[in-house]
């Protein structure tokens, strides 16, 4: 079982601060099968766990569910899918929390592989998506959260608990306000949605009658040029610019993939981000780097964690007849 095999059929699920989808998606990557429900991530961890059970629950009685052989989880992180668990900065009632066994549990047994939101966007983006054919890609999902993952030397690398490459914890303030990961001047704390909307409010900008307070509200003000609105976005996409920077310079990526609902802000963020890479992006190795916005959407969460489940090389080992191996990272 392996990507691009039509016949080839998964479980994905897609774990976020927002909302929980599923879906039921085959090797060539079209989802056939959905189901979502809204993260309760102030709750205890027993009821966000209901909610993944409902979505499951919904995907197992779909008529498709006999044939499907693995499943993918892409969660908020931080992650250790050495040892199967997730500890979402957005949810609380989630530390170290067993997911894979838990999922495995409601999946009837199946081999489960678990990968970071971050590292789920970047195999969607690399297998469907805008860093196709690029040996060297960063690319980034900025949403409720900021997560990132990297693909180097052609191949995706998750690192050795599923986390390499999240670049919202990255500190880019060093003076800044407290993130809820404990660090100080995170590239989430500055640059994630519900953020430029803290901040756009705090500088004075207020919702129409709807009293919609989202970023993307925040993002239509800024395109009608509301000073306060199109201060927070260039202040979002100048913490975006030298955390990409600075990982261009470490591992020399040659491009950055942006998606996640900020990303839909299109040029309000993507005109000052790109100007404010000049400024940080300054030596001669990062200087060609290119930051374009995602293709694979709102799926490249269920698209990336199904591509975990047809990457892993559990399904080799299930298929010789050697008991698989949930959690492990997946080798996409």
């Amino acid at each position: 079982m392996t990507q691009n095999d039509p016949g080839a059929l998964v479980a994905a699920l897609d774990i976020g601060g927002t909302k929980i989808a599923g879906a039921l998606v085959d090797g060539a990557g079209r989802i056939l099968v959905r189901a979502q429900r809204p993260t309760p991530a102030q709750e205890d961890g027993a009821t966000v766990m209901r909610a993944v059970e409902q979505v499951l629950g919904e995907l197992t009685a779909a008529p498709r569910w006999p044939d499907v052989r693995a499943v993918g989880i892409g969660s908020a992180g931080p992650v250790d899918a050495s040892l199967g668990t997730v500890s979402p900065v957005n949810i609380p009632g989630w530390r170290a929390f067993p997911l894979v066994e838990r999922v495995q549990g409601c999946a009837g047994g199946l081999p489960v592989s678990l990968i970071g939101d971050g590292v789920a966007i970047t195999a969607a983006e690399h297998w469907q998506g805008a860093a196709q054919g690029y040996d060297n890609a960063l690319c980034m999902v900025v949403s409720t959260g900021v997560g990132g993952g990297l693909v180097l030397g052609g191949k995706l690398h998750p690192g050795p608990t599923g986390n390499a490459g999240h670049i919202g914890h990255i500190s880019v303030d060093l003076d800044g306000d407290a993130c809820p990961c404990g660090a100080r001047g995170c590239v989430e704390r500055i640059a994630s949605g519900p953020n430029i909307a803290r901040r756009a409010l705090a500088g004075g900008w207020r919702p129409g009658a709807d009293g919609d307070t989202s970023a993307a509200a925040v993002a239509a003000a800024a395109r009608a040029g509301h000073p306060v609105a199109v201060a927070s976005f260039e202040r979002a996409a100048q913490a975006l610019a030298a955390s990409i920077a600075a990982t261009a310079s470490l591992v020399e990526v040659e491009i950055a993939v942006i998606g996640g609902g900020v990303a839909k802000a299109g040029d309000v963020l993507f005109t000052p981000l790109r100007r404010a890479l000049r400024d940080y992006a300054t030596l001669s190795f990062v200087q060609s780097l290119t930051v374009t916005p995602a293709m694979t959407g709102t799926d490249a969460g269920l698209v990336g964690a199904a591509a975990a489940a047809l990457g892993n090389g559990a399904r080799a080992r299930m298929r010789a007849g050697a008991p698989a191996q949930s959690g492990a990272p997946a080798q996409v």
